[in-house]
């Protein structure tokens, strides 16, 4: 490969949320205990080198000694346009569609604030992802779940029939929907995206689609834009992307929104605006048009590639070594979504305790249940495949198949 995915770079002491809250004092994330060292593996970012064409742009930039006010450069929007041509198949998409967003979950409030009123009901699905209970919750907005259904070959399927009901019964005319779906990687088919959005044509929901991991789908799997089934989906549906996820970006701020509606754009644009804090950062700006280009594109297919290989490890690892543990295999993202339901009656162990075992040899995995998984862990597998080969054999040899005293008897 060109670039670099295998690497194991050190990144304690440089701001890096993943590893430098691991162990702090008063801290919810226990340090290993001794001989271990922490493999970050829990919140949802990436331990590879980003494409280095973006610190290449922001380097250029910072060389310029003024960093006063400016305007998005129309580089900014053309680079967004070209990018949902080439990766998503997107037509009839210009500048004035585009706006600007700090964060994806900032313009979800935004787009609901516009839809509903304070106290309304939203339909999400679960598992369902943590910062939208907390954002939504925060806002005041009364969250609605119908759950996912695992169909005979454990891929997680909406179910249709629950939605409709659920639509009813709530008088809900707004939906948060997550495509690809993230905890558990679902990348939705066209016939799923078309029935769904027929049905909230049907009973008049509006629809805001999280789309930030829509680069990041794995080998034999397309992703396919909410808005592009139907006509009536491109002008009812408010979608919201980032170039974070895809280049490990998060921590330099900067989002979109895509919105063809005219009215709906305009009442969204005033919202997002009416804080005084919705703005770009001039090197933000410069980072993505600098992801969003043809080096940008070549390392999206590596990087893909490698994502592929560590999902492909890690299921049958799992299929072959953790006895009781279960997990759909992901066709986007680069989360797992275990299931220890199995593992923990049979081993008569808590998932507290579980996720205990982990951390205690420094596999820094995530609690499950903040996703609505009651008996789940979700575990983050962009790192250099030695690295969830190594979380693997710890798992293997100091969790999963260790022999407890209840066990000896």
């Amino acid at each position: 490969m060109k670039y670099d995915f295998t690497s194991v770079i050190d990144r304690r002491g440089l701001d890096a949320l993943a590893v430098d809250v691991v162990g702090r004092p008063g801290g919810s994330l226990p340090a290993p205990r001794a001989g271990f060292d922490p493999i970050p593996m829990w919140v949802a970012d990436m331990n590879f080198p980003t494409v280095p064409s973006v610190p290449k742009a922001m380097a250029e930039r910072a060389g310029h000694p003024l960093y006063g006010y400016f305007l998005p450069r129309e580089e900014y929007f053309q680079a967004i346009v070209d990018w949902q041509r080439d990766r998503n198949g997107v037509t009839g998409l210009s500048k004035e569609h585009i706006g600007y967003e700090n964060g994806v979950l900032g313009g979800v409030i935004s787009a609901l604030n516009v839809l509903c009123s304070r106290g309304d009901n939203v339909l999400l699905h679960s598992p369902t992802y943590v910062g939208f209970t907390g954002s939504l919750t925060e806002n005041g907005y009364h969250i609605v779940h119908s759950p996912l259904v695992q169909d005979e070959n454990g891929v997680y399927r909406m179910d249709f029939a629950d939605m409709e009901r659920k639509i009813l019964d709530n008088k809900i005319h707004a939906a948060v929907f997550c495509s690809p779906y993230n905890p558990c990687g679902r990348v939705w088919e066209r016939w799923e995206l078309e029935r769904a959005m027929e049905l909230f044509r049907k009973h008049d929901v509006m629809v805001v689609s999280d789309e930030i991991w829509s680069d990041i789908v794995l080998a034999g799997h397309r992703h396919i834009p909410t808005q592009s089934v139907s006509q009536d989906a491109r002008n009812r549906t408010v979608a919201m992307y980032a170039p974070s996820k895809t280049f490990n970006l998060a921590g330099l701020v900067g989002s979109y929104h895509i919105i063809y509606n005219p009215w709906l754009r305009e009442r969204v644009d005033k919202e997002s605006a009416l804080c005084h804090y919705n703005e770009m950062n001039v090197l933000s700006m410069h980072a993505l048009t600098a992801a969003y280009s043809p080096e940008g594109q070549a390392w999206l297919d590596e990087l893909r590639q490698v994502l592929t290989g560590n999902v492909d490890f890690a299921c049958q690892y799992i299929a072959a070594h953790f006895e009781g543990v279960k997990v759909s295999r992901p066709q986007g993202t680069y989360m797992l979504f275990l299931d220890c339901t199995d593992w923990c009656a049979a081993h008569g162990k808590t998932i507290d305790e579980l996720e205990r075992m982990g951390w205690d040899v420094g596999v820094a995995w995530q609690d499950g249940r903040m996703f609505h998984g009651p008996c789940h862990i979700r575990v983050n597998l962009a790192l250099p495949l030695s690295r969830v080969e190594e979380a693997f054999r710890r798992l293997d040899q100091y969790v999963f198949n260790v022999t407890f005293s209840r066990e000896k008897k």
